[in-house]
């Protein structure tokens, strides 16, 4: 299974997530977006590293979310990764956190923006 890419728990939650000539977005609403850059962004974190899926790992996972998004993140930390599938962690500039789930694409273009 694919990964859903788009905000999983968190503001924006539901939230479609996608990258476009190398931008990556969350579309917020009927033609409005918000970019994911340097900009709007100060800090994230990968949440998935781990390249097999175990149960120490989901544990992890779980702990990582929890700590970033509370129950919401624990759930989504234990259901996380799957071949390809990125789990990002996004704490906006105003305050504002999300968890997002995004493809191996997606994930590429966000690192690079973010850089």
């Amino acid at each position: 299974m694919g990964a859903k890419n788009k905000v999983v728990a968190g503001d924006y939650e539901s939230c479609k997530v996608s990258s476009m000539f190398g931008v990556v977005s969350i579309s917020t609403g009927f033609a409005s977006t918000l970019e994911l850059s340097k900009k709007t962004v100060a800090d994230y974190e990968n949440i998935d590293e781990t390249k097999r899926k175990s149960a120490t790992s989901a544990v992890g996972r779980a702990f990582v979310g929890g700590l970033v998004l509370g129950p919401v993140g624990w759930l989504a930390g234990l259901s996380a990764k799957s071949k390809g599938t990125h789990m990002v962690a996004i704490e906006f500039k105003d305050g504002k956190k999300s968890l997002l789930e995004v493809d191996q694409k997606i994930y590429s273009a966000l690192i690079k923006k973010m850089f």
